[in-house]
């Protein structure tokens, strides 16, 4: 009977790691890179291509495989120890999957002469719509290179596919873009004489 109560505790931790791992994997999803967020600096740069060796879905990764598989090997009857073993390498190598995968993207992006910093401030068109609250993609076009960018909204509305839009931040790794409408407007407000 202990015995029993034990291998279900441990079950138990591992199913309440995974499912934090998973909250934090949902929510570096939806905001980006959670470190920049909150002004943590975790890059411990892992090569010339300035991508960090750690971000923050890497680890949520981590966490969510290494408490899956040691609630799994739990299941099978293992000894909380072994799997914790186990889910520690499949955390790793998940993980290590992630961090490669995100370095090969972030190479991609690197590969174009056009900073982020350089296209704050200027018009692009949404590509892929961009849902109220998610992310899609931006095309905007400098001299003869056209670069394309993951972007969100900046009060969070839907803008629809071939809307124009002004790139206002960078937050992470997707730009902060809102409706060229919106400026346009506000210019027109801004530009009308006082009656004072």
């Amino acid at each position: 009977m202990p015995e029993f109560i034990s291998s279900a505790g441990a079950l138990t931790v591992f199913l309440v790691i995974s499912a934090l791992g998973f909250v934090f994997l949902v929510i570096s999803l939806i905001f980006g890179e959670i470190f920049e967020v909150f002004g943590i600096d975790v890059q411990m740069d892992g090569g010339v291509d300035g991508h960090g060796l750690l971000d923050s879905r890497a680890i949520s990764v981590f966490i969510t495989t290494f408490g899956g598989v040691g609630a799994i090997a739990t299941q099978l009857g293992l000894a909380a120890l072994p799997s914790a073993l186990l889910g520690l390498a499949a955390g790793i190598a998940c993980g290590a999957l992630v961090s490669l995968f995100a370095r090969f993207l972030y190479k991609q992006q690197a590969s174009s002469s056009v900073s982020a910093a350089q296209l704050v401030g200027r018009s692009a068109q949404v590509t892929v719509t961009i849902p109220a609250g998610g992310i899609g993609q931006i095309s905007c076009r400098i001299g003869e290179e056209r670069v394309e960018r993951i972007a969100r909204s900046r009060d969070s509305s839907e803008l629809r596919s071939g809307t124009l839009v002004v790139i206002e931040a960078i937050a992470g790794d997707s730009l902060i873009v809102s409706a060229a409408s919106d400026h346009l407007s506000f210019q027109s407000e801004a530009s009308k004489p006082s009656l004072t």
